[in-house]
């Protein structure tokens, strides 16, 4: 999370929605500092910071899932900056409350498998992210679909000049074709609209017109529903605590808030 006490700003960190290029340039340019740690929540922030905070600029990121599912398989399948051995490796905790990553993570390596074959395997129930939590209280959302346009705009509301486009950062290996190529068959394209779905439509993302009519089922709906009734309280409450104890396990710096943070 960066905060900028100087120019009044807080960015949520939400993972792959260009997160990383904002957070850099954000500190580098614009005033940003880092806060407690990458993808910290806003509920997070809200707990230890001062009054006067809520009322900073809040904007955070977003991203189309059909695209993010392609980019987080080819982060296992090439173990993106080592993160998986690394938890593979790791002590038990980190290895207990990351065991569905790696599962996906060694089902990829060990059946070198491709992304249908993945993501038939992993993605059944109607898919969300912890935005659930945090975006509803955004005062901007960046479309990671345009990124660099967004986050010139969010300059601007926050009333800064931007000083440069924004730079390519921590772009994903391997991905080399349009993320819709990957749904190739009707099968994993209906997997995809029952997952997601829902998720999309909130967001106000389509399937490509190629697809042809597609309905999302009731029953996604329901589940997605249903979910959030166990996910939110999860992200609340729960995620914080096993986050900062996996940090602590790997030796990682949660940086204090700081109020008189620049």
């Amino acid at each position: 999370m960066i905060i900028s006490h100087q120019y009044r700003y807080v960015f949520v960190e939400l993972p792959r929605t260009g997160s990383t290029a904002v957070s850099h340039e954000l500190c580098e340019l614009y005033g940003g500092v880092p806060v407690l740690y990458r993808h910290a929540t806003l509920e997070e922030l809200w707990r230890i910071a001062p009054k006067k905070v809520r009322d900073y600029f809040v904007f955070s990121g977003i991203r189309n899932p059909l695209d993010d599912a392609v980019s987080l398989y080819f982060k296992y399948r090439n173990d993106h900056k080592g993160q998986f051995s690394a938890i593979d490796n790791g002590r038990f905790f980190t290895r207990l409350v990351n065991f569905p990553r790696l599962r996906r993570f060694r089902y990829i390596r060990q059946q070198d498998a491709g992304f249908a074959a993945y993501f038939l395997r992993f993605y059944s129930w109607p898919y969300n992210n912890w935005s659930a939590i945090t975006h509803s209280r955004c005062d901007f959302v960046i479309r990671f679909e345009h990124l660099a346009a967004d986050f010139e705009r969010v300059l601007r509301l926050i009333g800064l000049e931007p000083q440069r486009p924004l730079p390519v950062v921590n772009k994903t290996a391997g991905k080399r074709q349009t993320y819709l190529s990957y749904y190739d068959t009707p099968e994993v394209r209906r997997r995809a609209v029952r997952v997601f779905g829902p998720f999309m439509k909130m967001w106000g993302y389509e399937f490509p017109p190629e697809w042809g009519d597609v309905s999302v089922p009731h029953t996604s709906w329901l589940l997605f529903h249903l979910l959030n009734g166990v996910r939110v309280p999860y992200w609340k409450y729960v995620r914080p605590y096993v986050l900062m104890r996996v940090l602590r396990e790997r030796g990682q710096e949660v940086r204090p808030f700081l109020e008189t943070t620049s």
